[in-house]
């Protein structure tokens, strides 16, 4: 009977000090919540994110740092100066949405990421923290706060309300892997390339929706501005291809005599590609493919339009 007592205590202690030293579960991550990216001439940059695609600028009136442009009301694309006229890479950090900043911040320190002693929060409320990838991406997580931007409507000039995904420079995609895939739960949505036996493209989708983020493996190792801007990129969905242009028409927009005509990727979503006046690529894609993708076959659903508004 006392060595049963001493059994039974044991593994108590046993089991107090498993539920001490557990691994938190993750939260959801839900989306993509938006980029940063850096800009020469913030007024240029406005004329094409207000007037062209027609989003809602935070704060209003002219241009600063840390201007926001709203797809919609979780969504947007932050600018910054640049800190060199020209630099090359105009990509400064990707963020995604979570319900409980906090608590994925917790996740992920206990999984060995580097992650500050606290949240922060901005002046709507959103909590947010920020770590970085095994290759050196900032990397945000924010909680919609209680608080949205005043202001924010569905305009009818908007091009697109919903951003489905961004991408970026890679190199070590084991390396990556093991951080968005195995700690953040990301999971392979489509892979392809350019040629047979060729992987280019790496698209990784959140855990818990429908937005990814693309790993571009596909530059040499001294890329030009041109390839970089291409690189460093960020989607708008649309419905139709034909739709978008008759809406960028109707917003003013006149295609430039190079302008590219829609493209079918590989991927089997139609395209059709602009870049805002520092050269980041703006790859307008349809939700839904037309057929059969090349390559791999898609493994989550499919984007919709935003239902934020």
């Amino acid at each position: 009977m006392y060595r049963a007592l001493l059994l039974s205590f044991a593994l108590l202690l046993h089991g107090a000090a498993f539920a001490q030293t557990a691994k938190p579960a993750r939260p959801a991550i839900t989306g993509l919540s938006h980029m940063t990216f850096y800009a020469d001439d913030l007024a240029k940059s406005q004329q094409f994110y207000v007037g062209v695609l027609g989003w809602e600028q935070v704060p209003a009136g002219a241009a600063a740092p840390g201007v926001r442009f709203y797809a919609n009301h979780e969504q947007y694309i932050e600018l910054q100066p640049a800190p060199v006229t020209h630099q090359p890479i105009r990509f400064s950090a990707i963020g995604f949405s979570t319900p409980d900043a906090d608590a994925l911040r917790r996740y992920l320190g206990a999984s060995g990421v580097a992650v500050p002693t606290a949240v922060t929060v901005d002046p709507y409320g959103n909590r947010s923290f920020q770590v970085q990838d095994p290759e050196g991406n900032k990397v945000e997580f924010t909680q919609q706060g209680p608080h949205p931007p005043q202001g924010l409507k569905a305009a009818s000039t908007r091009v697109s309300g919903h951003i489905i995904h961004g991408g970026f420079v890679a190199h070590d995609r084991a390396r990556l892997d093991r951080f968005y895939k195995d700690v953040l739960g990301f999971h392979l949505y489509w892979e392809g390339g350019s040629g047979p036996g060729h992987t280019d493209w790496v698209m990784m989708q959140v855990p818990d929706g429908t937005d990814w983020m693309e790993y571009m493996l596909y530059l040499g190792a001294t890329p030009t501005r041109e390839a970089l801007g291409s690189a460093y990129h960020f989607a708008p969905g649309v419905v139709t291809v034909a739709d978008l242009q008759q809406k960028l028409k109707a917003n003013g927009w006149t295609p430039a005599p190079d302008q590219p005509a829609p493209l079918l990727g590989v991927d089997a979503k139609w395209q059709f590609d602009l870049h805002d006046p520092d050269g980041t690529r703006v790859e307008f894609m349809e939700f839904a493919p037309v057929k059969e993708p090349c390559c791999s076959k898609y493994t989550g659903p499919q984007p919709t339009p935003s239902a934020a508004w």
